[in-house]
């Protein structure tokens, strides 16, 4: 622990209903971007990032890609009135070893052990067990036909409070995935993210800005809320993550260089943290349940892009932590005053300590 007990209640602010977006800024680099510098907040947008950014800065981006992880299904049943059918909800979590998948089943009561669910003509999976209320489903297919197979029958996965304004279509299949997506595994995205493209990527190079690539598969677990009070008692979710040698390398030779590490999202701040608990960054894999708060040393990040959060998130903790606590409270104040957009498809905002 490394802070002292702080309430929840700290972390709780009021947003307009109206201000939760549910679509994306188009383009992408269109968004709102407030930028937050000790105690100045101004207002810009995404496509003025290069003008905010030094030559020999870099941006850690993480390279997850998202799967179409929401799934619905029928599964059928032999009756002594004849067939039975039921509609199935299914949505992805973590893969687990030999084709299975942990999954969120709705509705759980309605499926046994062994039955079989059918997604769509290629995909299928039977309820393979269920551990402490978990289901874990295992899949007719695995590699590149399951790939395939849930890129033509998955919707995407989006966050709970854009799932209750619409459901999700084609076109989040765009929205909802970075530019630069290549590791498929996650089930949300890295949404600071979500404000690049390929001609804003081109005109912070040609400003001397450099990019790191990591990967940290987002999960589920990142809309889960926290329940304890004491929020420094609160157990982080975990998630799968890598800081490359090449990653690591790059970022320890801009630090050197005295150039600005700046992650492009919370969770690849809390990746490259991850692998710099030694005090330096070093190459790392593995799963990690960080949980940055109040109080906490970051040993490698400098500044950080990321969009706005929840109340009572560990996402505005983290943001807490990197900026102090006052500084939060007015750049939110800022941000809703100023009809900011928020959560996932929202504006973005740069914050340097």
């Amino acid at each position: 622990m490394y802070g002292a007990a702080m309430k929840l209640s700290d972390f709780d602010f009021h947003l307009p209903e109206h201000l939760i977006a549910t679509r994306p800024a188009n383009p992408r680099p269109s968004a709102r971007l407030l930028v937050a510098h000790g105690d100045s907040i101004q207002d810009h947008h995404v496509f003025d990032l290069p003008d905010m950014l030094r030559p020999g800065d870099r941006l850690v981006l993480n390279d997850t890609r998202v799967i179409p992880a929401r799934l619905s299904g029928r599964r059928h049943r032999e009756s002594a009135q004849g067939p039975v059918s039921a509609a199935i909800e299914a949505t992805l979590l973590d893969p687990q070893s030999d084709s299975c998948w942990a999954a969120l089943i709705k509705p759980l009561k309605k499926v046994r052990l062994g039955e079989e669910i059918v997604f769509s003509d290629d995909l299928s999976a039977t309820l393979d067990r269920v551990a402490d209320g978990q289901a874990y489903l295992r899949f007719n297919l695995t590699g590149e036909d399951f790939d395939r197979a849930l890129e033509q029958a998955g919707a995407m996965p989006l966050p709970p409070y854009i799932a209750a304004k619409r459901a999700a279509d084609e076109q989040d299949k765009t929205d909802y995935q970075t530019v630069w997506a290549r590791n498929s595994g996650a089930v949300a995205a890295p949404t600071a993210s979500l404000h690049f493209d390929d001609a804003l990527l081109n005109a912070l190079a040609e400003r001397g800005v450099e990019f790191t690539h990591v990967t940290l598969h987002v999960g589920a677990g990142t809309f889960l809320p926290v329940k304890v009070d004491d929020v420094t008692t609160h157990r982080m979710h975990a998630e799968w993550g890598r800081v490359s040698a090449q990653a690591a390398a790059e970022i320890a030779a801009t630090k050197a260089a005295g150039g600005r590490i700046i992650p492009v999202g919370t969770t690849a701040l809390r990746l490259i943290e991850s692998a710099a608990r030694s005090g330096r960054i070093e190459p790392w894999e593995g799963e990690t349940d960080i949980f940055i708060y109040p109080g906490f040393r970051f040993h490698v990040t400098d500044a950080l892009m990321t969009n706005f959060h929840l109340p009572k998130s560990t996402l505005l903790m983290l943001v807490s932590a990197l900026i102090g606590q006052d500084q939060v409270n007015a750049i939110y104040d800022h941000a809703i005053a100023g009809e900011y957009r928020f959560f996932s498809y929202g504006d973005a905002s740069l914050l340097i300590p």
